[in-house]
């Protein structure tokens, strides 16, 4: 059985194996990623359920995207936000994408997911979620989310990705973080500058988001890894 917490010990005697997995994860990710060369990334909590709006919203817009644009979606494979869209592109007839991780939350590959991968390591799993993508959509969701998101913003603030659009869903949930962001990180402590927050869009239309994706310059990044 696979133990779920690798310890400081369990590492130091196993140095050259923990490098050697880690690498080959990653290898593994991104010949995985090359046969999906268009894909949108959908982000969002495990948590949320039928009983929210947003749930819904997930799956619509991933169908919508895959109907409209033709591009897969990746999600993280789980349930909640992952599950609906992943529904929502499988229902398209189009690729629907789990990088998927073992966490309390996501014990399981939702059923909707066509091809999947699953992650030891949550940093490489991450990685691979913020690579390569047309455009990150961002729905409601905790902590695992918030990390996903000023992860992608980060690389993009340091120009450490090409400019790819950011969405964030729901202008209900997202609305008060951006008003944070940009009192407390911009006005108050400047901790940011005011480009920083044209780095992403909030909105509650499918329509703009369609627009947005196929307005996007296609990255062609399968290209720079052959």
């Amino acid at each position: 059985m696979k133990k779920e917490h690798i310890s400081v010990k369990d590492i130091n005697e196993n140095i050259d194996g923990h490098i050697a997995a880690i690498t080959k994860e990653f290898r593994n990710g991104f010949e995985f990623l090359k046969k999906y060369p268009k894909t949108v990334t959908i982000f969002g909590s495990s948590r949320l359920t039928e009983a929210s709006s947003h749930f819904h919203d997930a799956s619509e817009l991933a169908e919508k995207i895959v109907k409209e644009t033709g591009y897969g979606i990746i999600t993280g494979g789980g349930p909640g936000i992952m599950e609906s869209a992943n529904q929502g592109a499988r229902k398209a007839g189009g690729n629907s994408l789990g990088l998927n991780i073992i966490l309390p939350m996501e014990q399981r590959i939702n059923p909707h997911v066509t091809d999947s991968m699953q992650f030891d390591y949550f940093f490489a799993r991450k990685a691979l979620m913020n690579f390569g993508s047309e455009c990150y959509i961002f729905f409601p969701g905790g902590f695992g989310t918030f990390d996903e998101l000023f992860g992608v913003l980060t690389l993009l603030q340091t120009n450490k990705i090409p400019k790819v659009p950011v969405i964030l869903f729901g202008k209900d949930f997202w609305n008060p973080t951006v008003e944070l962001i940009k009192k407390q990180m911009l006005d108050v402590h400047h901790t940011i500058e005011a480009k920083d927050m044209d780095l992403f869009k909030v909105t509650d239309s499918m329509d703009s988001v369609i627009k947005v994706i196929k307005e996007a310059p296609v990255s062609g990044w399968w290209k720079l890894i052959d």
